[in-house]
């Protein structure tokens, strides 16, 4: 028989304590982006927190619950975006193809973000992509490659729009579908 405590050591990562909290969130949200990628909104919670090597009290510690963790990861794909815009040379192509992009890797978070847009937990995130693309608008006009009749809320409208239809695309096609949509618009943002 095995004496109490032999073997722990072997078969429990040591706890390190609060120290690990923001490694063990920034290993979650990266864990829950590949999780929900291939098997999307129904995948376990415990299957994010194995991908994260961590257990499942310090993932509901960080996250309680599937919209918190979605938050999470859409707040660091706008901090994305904000960085990608930065450069002076950043375009409105630019922001659109950053966007596609990680359109088409979180596809089950978008509807999940949409139901609740109005969630006091959501809301920031158009509050932000709207700064973003507000930035990109005013230096696309004042370059003129876009019209005047293009208001940021024309963007956004471009992105909600881009973004649902990547999701519900079949996975092999969505980045070609979105590349079509985003033509489409760029047509209709030339200036006149």
């Amino acid at each position: 028989m095995r004496e109490r405590g032999e073997g722990s050591s072997e078969t429990r990562k040591a706890n390190r304590g609060p120290s690990a909290g923001p490694e063990n969130r920034r290993a979650i949200i990266a864990a829950a982006r590949e999780v929900f990628a291939v098997d999307g909104l129904q995948a376990p919670f415990n299957a994010i927190a194995k991908k994260a090597g961590v257990g499942q009290g310090s993932l509901y510690r960080h996250f309680p619950d599937r919209l918190a963790l979605a938050v999470a990861v859409f707040d660091e794909n706008i901090d994305e975006l904000e960085t990608s815009v930065e450069p002076e040379t950043a375009t409105l192509d630019d922001l659109l193809d950053a966007i596609i992009e990680q359109a088409v890797v979180s596809t089950a978070l978008i509807d999940l973000i949409w139901r609740n847009q109005h969630d006091e937990r959501v809301t920031h995130l158009g509050e932000r992509l709207s700064r973003v693309a507000g930035t990109v608008l005013d230096r696309e006009r004042s370059a003129g490659r876009i019209g005047g009749h293009i208001a940021v809320e024309d963007v956004l409208l471009a992105v909600t729009m881009l973004a649902d239809v990547v999701a519900r695309t079949d996975p092999a096609d969505r980045a070609r579908v979105a590349q079509r949509a985003w033509s489409l618009f760029h047509a209709a943002f030339a200036p006149r």
